[in-house]
């Protein structure tokens, strides 16, 4: 079985092929991504002819807009990249995430730097040419900089949204799409939807009880743009202990008093934050093994990814 397609910068996979001749290697997207995600590589800046090595090159501002200009001189390489990002964005609709290089004029995600026409700094909030174009095309598409993975919140919400993403496009979008499997996908992520926000995971129930009232590709995508947008958004330890509760009262007659009494004490110590997610989150898993509950069987809050990537252990 072959992993989630997920996009990268070039230079993430260890390739050599910044404007210096140099990488910035991502060991966790190499060594522990890669078991999960079928990476496909694009330096932007390489494949719109520029070459390797090349001049240093950043945005700067003019009357028309930004444009990409090297660093020392004024040679205009915008013309090059917009030409290279027409060509690529169209095949990009298959992925399910994308993982770009931070603080580059191509492909940084945010707090990219502008430049004046006399290459000084004015602002620092824009984001690279290539990164722009593809939040632009592709909004539900779960995006986040290598850098900020370091994060283990972050990190665990954006490989979260990666698996989430992806059950949508395998299983309702396009030619999948019919009420049947809208309303399965609402039910396997409730309790996620829930965790992560209280007033969408509300909006979107009622908007999923008369599947007849319009066309179903217009009810899909006003369902999704919240669902991500809703993903897209930490989880408190208010919020998991919210979601943990709803889900233990459908295990309530099947849980013994002193499991509860453990499961309760877990779950509060969670929320102090003396221990990890992980921990209640087993205890909940083992109690819906023990006595398997259907509702809770599809859930994918008890399992949103692969155990092994261990997120839930630094949450």
């Amino acid at each position: 079985m072959s992993g989630i397609p997920v996009g990268i910068s070039t230079c993430l996979l260890g390739k050599e092929v910044r404007h210096d001749g140099g990488h910035k290697h991502s060991r966790y997207c190499t060594q522990v991504l890669s078991k999960h995600f079928e990476f496909r590589s694009i330096c932007p800046e390489l494949e719109a002819g520029l070459g390797v090595p090349r001049p240093a090159i950043h945005l700067r501002e003019y009357s028309d807009g930004l444009r990409l200009i090297e660093t020392k001189g004024t040679a205009d390489h915008t013309d090059a990249m917009q030409g290279f990002i027409g060509q690529i964005m169209p095949t990009l609709a298959d992925l399910r995430g994308y993982i770009l290089m931070a603080k580059s004029p191509s492909c940084g995600m945010e707090r990219i730097k502008v430049h004046n026409e006399n290459g000084q700094v004015i602002h620092r909030d824009s984001r690279g040419m290539f990164a722009e174009a593809l939040l632009k095309a592709y909004p539900l598409m779960p995006v986040e900089e290598e850098g900020r993975l370091n994060d283990d919140m972050l990190r665990e919400n954006f490989i979260e949204r990666v698996f989430a993403y992806d059950d949508w496009m395998q299983n309702v979008a396009g030619e999948n799409l019919s009420a049947r499997a809208l309303i399965e996908f609402h039910t396997r992520h409730k309790f996620q939807l829930l965790a992560h926000s209280e007033k969408i995971y509300r909006q979107l129930g009622p908007m999923l009880g008369d599947l007849k009232s319009e066309p179903l590709e217009n009810i899909a995508e006003r369902y999704i743009h919240p669902f991500m947008e809703a993903m897209s958004q930490k989880v408190s330890r208010g919020s998991h202990m919210n979601a943990m509760q709803h889900l233990m009262g459908y295990l309530r007659d099947s849980m013994g008093d002193e499991d509860r009494k453990v499961l309760m004490e877990q779950m509060e110590a969670y929320r102090r934050g003396e221990v990890p997610l992980v921990v209640p989150m087993t205890l909940l898993r083992m109690a819906q093994r023990r006595e398997p509950v259907d509702y809770l069987h599809a859930q994918k809050y008890l399992t949103p990814y692969p155990d092994e990537l261990g997120l839930r252990n630094n949450v």
